[in-house]
């Protein structure tokens, strides 16, 4: 894309900075676990898309792929444990998703709020503010580096301290429903929807801690369906099907 086409594509979003949420089971594909590498390659390429406009781009992949923490839990394993373990798990879907982005000629960060030096950048938050103003890829990883504490929040967290102007949650779904789409034929979709009707209606967009965190800061939510081609940059353009869940 030419220096013009890409002004031209930058003036024509509506956000200039955005914080792209995705599951770790979104990089499953159709396997029950794990990694797809046509997945993860599908989905850089839609972080590429956007990036072309010009918009800098920040990242949160879950962990659920490879471990839940929370799952771990009900297990049997101790609470704390688990957390740490599904955070490393988020490590390592930051970096298969930096490989797949790098691939195809976009320069990223790895940045971990738990510290591991020889494959990753500890999280310092003017040096992540500096990446973006460069253009990288800042994927954030390893969760707020507490436990207790889902992807979702940590999402919201990094999101409101690299002043994005929206969260965008990529899901298996075009929007937020009334309830489960696939299993009820009636679902309602919302188009916009506010915090605490999220919190009192409990309709699973994030955690509560997320939503009200987001509220908080005044940061819109943006659900959208991940499966759909070019979903990603028709939103920024101001085109898809989606939910807006703000004040």
């Amino acid at each position: 894309m030419s220096k013009a086409a890409t002004e031209n594509g930058a003036a024509a979003v509506k956000y200039s900075r955005v914080m792209l949420k995705i599951s770790g089971e979104a990089l499953m594909g159709d396997q029950g676990f794990g990694l797809h590498p046509p997945t993860v390659a599908r989905i850089a390429q839609e972080v590429k898309s956007v990036r072309d406009l010009g918009v800098e781009i920040c990242m949160v992949i879950g962990g659920g792929n490879i471990f839940r923490g929370l799952q771990g839990s009900a297990q049997g394993m101790e609470r704390t444990t688990a957390d740490y373990m599904g955070m490393l798990a988020t490590v390592m879907n930051a970096l298969a998703m930096q490989s797949a982005l790098e691939e195809i000629g976009v320069f990223t960060r790895v940045i971990s709020a738990i510290p591991m030096d020889q494959v990753c950048e500890p999280y310092i938050r003017r040096r992540a503010v500096r990446h973006l103003e460069k253009k990288r890829v800042c994927i954030f990883a390893a969760g707020t580096g507490n436990p207790y504490f889902t992807t979702d929040t940590a999402a919201t967290l990094r999101a409101s301290e690299m002043a994005c102007q929206a969260i965008f949650k990529g899901t298996k779904v075009d929007g937020v429903y009334d309830m489960d789409p696939k299993k009820h034929a009636h679902a309602k979709r919302y188009d916009h929807v506010s915090y605490d009707e999220v919190l009192e209606k409990h309709l699973g967009v994030m955690d509560a801690t997320a939503i009200a965190l987001a509220r908080d800061n005044d940061l819109p939510i943006i659900v959208f369906s991940l499966d759909e081609p070019g979903g990603f940059r028709g939103i920024l353009a101001g085109e898809g099907t989606y939910t807006r869940v703000q004040g």
